[in-house]
């Protein structure tokens, strides 16, 4: 087969799967009426339920990076014993069903646990609060931003960290001003992507905290409820404001790496 007859079998399976991951969401938006869409909007409970999502995926995302990045960039720089054990670890979440993951999380923040007790202790019960339900996110989506930050600092490289330490520079400084900007975008990149998987989790989050609802909860809650004519607008309004976000997230993403790239020629 030469080069043109495979790009056009390559295209038409290419736009097979695109067609199979397009299909299911245009249909959502074409089968919600304009007035079904504009109640939605005007529904507190679902734009209080989008906000409360947004909200506690950022939160998680950006506080989760602090010891996500670290992680990873060990992972990247260090051998040590057991090293493929803890990256089989970091990728489990991926793997396991969630409603497990939710069971597993339950087990370590319920009221009877130690955890648990050490949190009502000051006033804190992760079971339906916020704070449960950004534990829950983080679990599943944490493995994003730790393989993609460790794929950016592999590709950094060691020659330079070992420069500037030749130069005076001490670890922290090598790390903070040459490994943390130069994989920089895989770190933000990362961070988008936990942000994402953070905003779709359900199985998870609702053995947790099926109170205060998240969207993806709203969203089940209705559809179980009042039906799928209930649920789909929801569903709509929540895809549109996901997708406005990732895209602007991703703009901003890439506006940032452009503009260090400018700065390094």
């Amino acid at each position: 087969m030469n080069r043109s007859g495979l790009s056009w079998v390559f295209a038409v399976l290419g736009g097979l799967v695109l067609l199979f991951i397009i299909a299911p969401l245009a249909g959502i938006f074409l089968k919600t009426t304009p007035l079904q869409f504009f109640e939605t909007v005007q529904d507190k409970a679902v734009t209080g339920s989008i906000l409360l999502t947004l909200v506690i995926s950022l939160l998680t995302t950006v506080f989760f990076s602090i010891g996500a990045i670290p992680l990873a960039y060990m992972l990247a720089r260090r051998s040590f014993k057991g090293k493929s054990l803890v990256q089989s670890l970091i990728d489990l979440p991926i793997v396991i069903p969630h409603s497990a993951a939710g069971i597993a999380l339950l087990g370590l923040v319920s009221r009877d646990s130690f955890l648990g007790k050490a949190a009502s202790s000051v006033g804190i019960d992760f079971v339906g609060h916020p704070l449960g339900i950004g534990l829950a996110m983080a679990f599943v989506s944490i493995p994003f931003l730790i393989q993609s930050a460790r794929n950016g600092f592999e590709q950094v490289p060691v020659r330079l960290e070992k420069a500037a330490m030749n130069l005076g520079a001490s670890s922290w400084n090598s790390f903070r001003k040459i490994s943390l900007p130069l994989a920089k975008r895989s770190i933000i990149s990362g961070m988008i992507m936990m942000f994402s998987r953070g905003l779709s989790e359900f199985g998870a989050v609702v053995i947790i905290a099926y109170y205060p609802m998240i969207t993806p909860v709203l969203i089940w809650d209705r559809f179980n409820s009042f039906g799928l004519k209930y649920a789909r607008p929801v569903a709509a309004l929540f895809l549109l404001v996901c997708l406005i976000f990732f895209v602007a997230l991703r703009l901003l993403a890439n506006k940032s790496a452009n503009d260090q790239n400018r700065k390094h020629i």
